[in-house]
């Protein structure tokens, strides 16, 4: 489950490294206030919340099991154990 949740943090973060590469590119104080206006940071914080929306849709779309399947998850056969598996 942690997985998931740092996928999600990293991509929300994906924008604000691409603005602070682009002031270490251009030389401009990544750590000056002026830098980082409180409009810009709106803007960015819209750009993360899309692309994390659509990364959420991507990830219910077109992961897990085809429609119809059925999962049988790892369980112990004669004292050994049988991985999962779909179905």
């Amino acid at each position: 489950m942690i997985r998931p949740i740092l996928t999600e943090i990293g991509i929300f973060l994906i924008p604000f490294a691409v603005y602070a590469l682009f002031l270490i590119a251009t030389r401009t104080g990544v750590l000056a206030s002026s830098s980082w206006p409180a409009h810009l940071v709106a803007k960015l914080a819209l750009v993360s919340l899309l692309l994390v929306a659509i990364s959420l849709v991507m990830l219910a779309q077109f992961s897990g099991a085809p429609p119809g399947s059925t999962y049988v998850p790892a369980h112990l056969e004669n004292g050994k154990l049988v991985h999962g598996d779909e179905k």
